[in-house]
Protein backbone atom coordinates (compact mmCIF):
# COMPACT_ATOMS: atom_id res chain seq x y z
CA UNK A 1 0.00 0.00 0.00
CA UNK A 2 1.45 2.92 -0.95
CA UNK A 3 1.78 6.09 1.16
CA UNK A 4 -0.72 9.16 1.47
CA UNK A 5 0.56 11.84 -0.40
CA UNK A 6 -0.81 14.62 2.31
CA UNK A 7 -0.07 14.49 5.79
CA UNK A 8 -2.78 15.96 7.82
CA UNK A 9 -3.87 17.04 11.45
CA UNK A 10 -6.04 19.19 13.38
CA UNK A 11 -5.88 20.12 16.41
CA UNK A 12 -8.46 22.35 19.06
CA UNK A 13 -8.16 23.74 22.53
CA UNK A 14 -11.14 25.71 24.96
CA UNK A 15 -8.46 28.29 26.21
CA UNK A 16 -9.82 29.53 28.99
CA UNK A 17 -13.16 29.88 27.49
CA UNK A 18 -16.44 27.95 29.27
CA UNK A 19 -17.48 26.27 25.55
CA UNK A 20 -15.74 25.33 22.22
CA UNK A 21 -16.61 27.54 19.32
CA UNK A 22 -13.86 26.91 16.86
CA UNK A 23 -14.96 23.98 14.41
CA UNK A 24 -12.85 21.99 11.67
CA UNK A 25 -12.81 19.07 9.41
CA UNK A 26 -11.05 17.58 6.84
CA UNK A 27 -11.01 15.31 4.17
CA UNK A 28 -8.65 13.89 2.04
CA UNK A 29 -9.04 10.76 -0.50
CA UNK A 30 -7.36 7.53 -0.04
CA UNK A 31 -4.14 8.73 -1.71
CA UNK A 32 -3.93 11.80 -0.63
CA UNK A 33 -4.01 13.52 -3.41
CA UNK A 34 -7.00 15.33 -3.61
CA UNK A 35 -9.15 16.55 -0.44
CA UNK A 36 -10.21 19.79 1.54
CA UNK A 37 -9.79 21.60 4.65
CA UNK A 38 -12.58 23.74 7.16
CA UNK A 39 -11.97 25.68 10.09
CA UNK A 40 -14.60 28.33 11.34
CA UNK A 41 -14.53 30.29 14.70
CA UNK A 42 -18.03 31.21 15.89
CA UNK A 43 -18.15 34.82 16.74
CA UNK A 44 -17.70 34.60 20.55
CA UNK A 45 -19.54 37.95 21.27
CA UNK A 46 -22.87 36.87 20.15
CA UNK A 47 -25.77 33.74 20.97
CA UNK A 48 -25.00 30.79 19.56
CA UNK A 49 -21.54 30.67 18.42
CA UNK A 50 -20.74 27.61 18.50
CA UNK A 51 -23.77 26.30 16.43
CA UNK A 52 -23.32 28.52 14.10
CA UNK A 53 -19.52 27.32 13.44
CA UNK A 54 -20.84 23.82 12.70
CA UNK A 55 -23.50 24.84 10.84
CA UNK A 56 -20.88 26.42 8.66
CA UNK A 57 -18.40 24.25 8.11
CA UNK A 58 -20.93 21.10 7.67
CA UNK A 59 -22.56 23.75 4.92
CA UNK A 60 -19.64 24.38 2.96
CA UNK A 61 -18.17 20.67 3.57
CA UNK A 62 -20.97 19.37 1.83
CA UNK A 63 -20.62 22.09 -1.36
CA UNK A 64 -17.18 20.73 -2.03
CA UNK A 65 -16.42 17.06 -4.08
CA UNK A 66 -15.05 14.17 -2.77
CA UNK A 67 -16.63 10.98 -3.67
CA UNK A 68 -16.97 10.43 -7.23
CA UNK A 69 -14.42 12.68 -8.15
CA UNK A 70 -12.41 11.22 -11.41
CA UNK A 71 -10.12 13.95 -12.61
CA UNK A 72 -9.32 17.17 -11.05
CA UNK A 73 -11.07 20.27 -10.99
CA UNK A 74 -9.31 23.30 -12.44
CA UNK A 75 -9.18 26.53 -10.84
CA UNK A 76 -12.04 27.98 -12.06
CA UNK A 77 -14.26 25.15 -10.89
CA UNK A 78 -12.14 24.85 -7.86
CA UNK A 79 -12.81 28.77 -6.65
CA UNK A 80 -16.80 28.16 -7.90
CA UNK A 81 -16.90 25.25 -5.22
CA UNK A 82 -15.09 27.29 -2.86
CA UNK A 83 -17.77 30.54 -3.17
CA UNK A 84 -20.90 28.47 -3.91
CA UNK A 85 -19.55 26.70 -0.70
CA UNK A 86 -19.66 30.10 1.45
CA UNK A 87 -22.78 30.93 0.47
CA UNK A 88 -24.63 27.84 1.28
CA UNK A 89 -23.18 28.60 4.72
CA UNK A 90 -24.83 32.08 5.32
CA UNK A 91 -27.83 30.74 3.60
CA UNK A 92 -27.45 28.13 6.38
CA UNK A 93 -27.24 30.29 8.95
CA UNK A 94 -30.38 32.77 7.75
CA UNK A 95 -32.29 29.01 7.68
CA UNK A 96 -31.64 28.49 11.33
CA UNK A 97 -32.58 31.97 12.34
CA UNK A 98 -35.83 31.99 10.15
CA UNK A 99 -36.91 28.27 11.54
CA UNK A 100 -36.20 29.23 14.98
CA UNK A 101 -33.23 26.64 15.94
CA UNK A 102 -30.72 29.61 15.85
CA UNK A 103 -30.72 33.30 17.14
CA UNK A 104 -30.55 36.52 15.16
CA UNK A 105 -26.82 37.36 15.26
CA UNK A 106 -25.23 34.07 15.35
CA UNK A 107 -22.51 34.20 12.59
CA UNK A 108 -18.59 33.04 12.27
CA UNK A 109 -15.37 33.04 10.17
CA UNK A 110 -14.55 30.78 7.37
CA UNK A 111 -11.18 29.41 5.88
CA UNK A 112 -11.75 26.67 3.66
CA UNK A 113 -8.87 25.07 1.25
CA UNK A 114 -8.96 22.66 -1.75
CA UNK A 115 -5.57 21.06 -2.45
CA UNK A 116 -5.52 18.97 -5.11
CA UNK A 117 -2.15 17.97 -7.47
CA UNK A 118 0.03 20.95 -7.11
CA UNK A 119 -2.31 23.56 -6.54
CA UNK A 120 -3.96 25.02 -3.46
CA UNK A 121 -7.09 27.36 -3.71
CA UNK A 122 -9.36 28.98 -0.97
CA UNK A 123 -11.61 31.19 0.14
CA UNK A 124 -11.53 32.84 3.35
CA UNK A 125 -14.24 35.35 5.08
CA UNK A 126 -13.37 36.94 9.19
CA UNK A 127 -10.11 36.62 10.27
CA UNK A 128 -9.54 32.85 10.78
CA UNK A 129 -5.77 32.48 9.00
CA UNK A 130 -4.18 30.56 6.15
CA UNK A 131 -0.47 30.31 6.25
CA UNK A 132 1.97 29.03 3.95
CA UNK A 133 5.78 28.01 6.13
CA UNK A 134 7.91 27.71 2.95
CA UNK A 135 12.58 27.53 2.96
CA UNK A 136 12.32 29.06 6.69
CA UNK A 137 9.60 31.79 6.15
CA UNK A 138 6.08 31.93 7.13
CA UNK A 139 3.40 34.23 4.82
CA UNK A 140 0.12 34.47 5.29
CA UNK A 141 -1.76 33.89 2.23
CA UNK A 142 -5.41 35.48 2.89
CA UNK A 143 -6.85 38.54 4.20
CA UNK A 144 -7.43 39.97 7.58
CA UNK A 145 -11.25 40.86 7.86
CA UNK A 146 -10.90 42.48 11.36
CA UNK A 147 -9.42 45.87 12.87
CA UNK A 148 -6.01 44.34 13.04
CA UNK A 149 -4.31 45.74 10.28
CA UNK A 150 -5.69 49.15 10.45
CA UNK A 151 -4.08 49.27 14.13
CA UNK A 152 -1.06 47.84 13.23
CA UNK A 153 -0.84 50.83 10.48
CA UNK A 154 -1.42 53.11 12.97
CA UNK A 155 2.08 51.56 15.09
CA UNK A 156 3.63 51.67 11.71
CA UNK A 157 2.85 55.50 11.33
CA UNK A 158 4.40 56.36 15.34
CA UNK A 159 0.92 56.88 16.12
CA UNK A 160 -0.09 54.03 18.70
CA UNK A 161 2.48 52.37 20.90
CA UNK A 162 2.98 48.43 20.17
CA UNK A 163 1.60 47.42 23.76
CA UNK A 164 -1.75 49.03 23.37
CA UNK A 165 -2.27 47.96 19.44
CA UNK A 166 -1.50 44.49 21.01
CA UNK A 167 -4.68 44.81 23.61
CA UNK A 168 -6.59 46.93 21.55
CA UNK A 169 -10.55 46.09 22.57
CA UNK A 170 -11.26 46.69 19.23
CA UNK A 171 -8.68 44.36 18.03
CA UNK A 172 -11.18 41.88 17.05
CA UNK A 173 -13.64 43.52 15.22
CA UNK A 174 -14.53 42.02 12.36
CA UNK A 175 -15.23 43.67 9.06
CA UNK A 176 -16.59 40.53 7.40
CA UNK A 177 -17.84 37.65 8.40
CA UNK A 178 -21.14 35.30 7.90
CA UNK A 179 -23.84 36.17 9.96
CA UNK A 180 -26.78 35.38 7.63
CA UNK A 181 -26.89 38.45 5.64
CA UNK A 182 -24.78 40.18 3.10
CA UNK A 183 -21.26 39.08 2.98
CA UNK A 184 -19.10 42.33 3.15
CA UNK A 185 -16.06 40.94 1.60
CA UNK A 186 -14.84 37.66 0.36
CA UNK A 187 -11.12 36.57 0.15
CA UNK A 188 -11.22 34.26 -3.14
CA UNK A 189 -8.06 34.23 -5.49
CA UNK A 190 -8.61 33.93 -8.99
CA UNK A 191 -4.91 32.00 -9.20
CA UNK A 192 -4.35 28.90 -7.16
CA UNK A 193 -0.64 28.71 -5.24
CA UNK A 194 1.72 26.09 -6.53
CA UNK A 195 2.73 24.10 -3.82
CA UNK A 196 6.02 22.78 -3.43
CA UNK A 197 7.75 19.78 -1.44
CA UNK A 198 8.86 21.04 1.95
CA UNK A 199 6.02 23.15 2.03
CA UNK A 200 3.96 23.38 5.19
CA UNK A 201 0.33 24.79 5.35
CA UNK A 202 -1.25 25.84 8.76
CA UNK A 203 -4.97 27.40 9.00
CA UNK A 204 -5.68 28.59 12.66
CA UNK A 205 -8.81 30.29 14.42
CA UNK A 206 -7.48 33.46 16.01
CA UNK A 207 -6.82 31.82 19.19
CA UNK A 208 -3.20 31.48 17.67
CA UNK A 209 -2.74 35.25 17.92
CA UNK A 210 -1.21 34.22 21.47
CA UNK A 211 1.59 33.70 19.93
CA UNK A 212 3.50 36.28 17.71
CA UNK A 213 4.14 35.23 14.09
CA UNK A 214 7.70 34.64 14.63
CA UNK A 215 7.16 32.43 17.25
CA UNK A 216 4.90 30.16 14.72
CA UNK A 217 7.47 30.45 12.10
CA UNK A 218 10.06 29.10 14.63
CA UNK A 219 7.76 25.97 15.68
CA UNK A 220 7.31 25.63 12.41
CA UNK A 221 11.06 25.49 11.54
CA UNK A 222 11.72 23.37 14.50
CA UNK A 223 9.50 21.02 13.62
CA UNK A 224 9.49 21.09 10.01
CA UNK A 225 10.86 17.63 10.16
CA UNK A 226 8.15 16.10 12.31
CA UNK A 227 4.50 14.55 11.65
CA UNK A 228 1.51 16.81 11.39
CA UNK A 229 0.46 16.26 14.18
CA UNK A 230 3.42 16.59 15.94
CA UNK A 231 3.53 20.58 14.70
CA UNK A 232 -0.30 21.36 15.44
CA UNK A 233 0.17 19.89 19.40
CA UNK A 234 3.08 22.04 19.45
CA UNK A 235 1.59 25.08 18.44
CA UNK A 236 -1.16 24.60 21.22
CA UNK A 237 0.97 23.82 23.69
CA UNK A 238 3.08 27.04 23.13
CA UNK A 239 -0.48 28.59 23.30
CA UNK A 240 -1.22 27.36 26.72
CA UNK A 241 2.24 28.17 27.70
CA UNK A 242 1.81 31.86 26.86
CA UNK A 243 -0.51 31.31 30.02
CA UNK A 244 -2.75 34.46 28.45
CA UNK A 245 -5.40 34.26 31.45
CA UNK A 246 -8.20 35.71 28.80
CA UNK A 247 -6.75 32.89 26.05
CA UNK A 248 -9.44 32.26 23.11
CA UNK A 249 -10.45 28.97 21.72
CA UNK A 250 -7.44 27.81 19.50
CA UNK A 251 -8.31 25.23 17.00
CA UNK A 252 -5.27 24.58 13.76
CA UNK A 253 -5.06 22.22 11.02
CA UNK A 254 -1.52 21.44 9.20
CA UNK A 255 -1.05 19.93 6.11
CA UNK A 256 2.44 18.83 4.97
CA UNK A 257 2.14 17.82 1.36
CA UNK A 258 4.14 14.55 0.29
CA UNK A 259 7.51 14.98 -2.09
CA UNK A 260 5.09 13.08 -4.47
CA UNK A 261 1.93 15.28 -3.98
CA UNK A 262 4.30 18.66 -4.39
CA UNK A 263 5.99 20.52 -6.88
CA UNK A 264 9.81 20.97 -7.05
CA UNK A 265 10.57 24.28 -5.36
CA UNK A 266 8.51 27.96 -5.93
CA UNK A 267 8.77 31.03 -5.29
CA UNK A 268 7.27 32.39 -2.40
CA UNK A 269 3.34 33.84 -3.38
CA UNK A 270 3.45 37.14 -2.81
CA UNK A 271 0.38 37.04 -0.10
CA UNK A 272 -3.03 38.57 -0.82
CA UNK A 273 -2.68 40.14 3.01
CA UNK A 274 0.03 42.30 2.40
CA UNK A 275 -1.66 43.54 -0.87
CA UNK A 276 -3.93 44.17 1.11
CA UNK A 277 -2.44 46.09 3.42
CA UNK A 278 -0.97 48.21 0.87
CA UNK A 279 -4.18 48.96 -0.73
CA UNK A 280 -5.44 50.13 3.03
CA UNK A 281 -2.36 52.35 3.58
CA UNK A 282 -3.34 54.29 0.58
CA UNK A 283 -6.39 54.75 1.98
CA UNK A 284 -4.87 56.55 4.96
CA UNK A 285 -6.15 56.97 8.37
CA UNK A 286 -9.24 58.05 7.51
CA UNK A 287 -11.01 55.14 6.66
CA UNK A 288 -9.43 53.51 10.11
CA UNK A 289 -11.17 56.37 12.08
CA UNK A 290 -14.77 55.84 9.37
CA UNK A 291 -14.70 52.34 10.52
CA UNK A 292 -13.94 53.04 14.09
CA UNK A 293 -17.15 55.04 14.16
CA UNK A 294 -19.49 52.70 12.00
CA UNK A 295 -22.16 51.06 14.11
CA UNK A 296 -20.84 47.49 11.55
CA UNK A 297 -18.40 47.47 13.67
CA UNK A 298 -20.05 47.58 17.21
CA UNK A 299 -21.84 44.58 15.64
CA UNK A 300 -19.05 42.28 15.12
CA UNK A 301 -17.57 42.83 18.57
CA UNK A 302 -16.23 39.18 18.87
Amino acid sequence: MSEPRADVATAVALGCRERQEDVVATRFDDDGEYGFAVLSDGMGGHDDGDLAARVIVSSLSGALPLAGLTRPLDQEQARRHLLDGVHAANNSLRARVEDGSGKEGMGGTVVAAILQNERLSWVSVGDSSLYLFRDGALSRLNEDHSLAPQIDLLVERGMMDPETARTHPQRGCLTSALVGARINCIDCPAEPVALAEGDILLMASDGLAALAQGQVRQILADHRDCPSEAIARALLDAVAGAGDPDQDNVSVIVVKPRPSFAAPRAAMPWPAARSAVITRIRAGIAQFRALFASAFMDRFVR
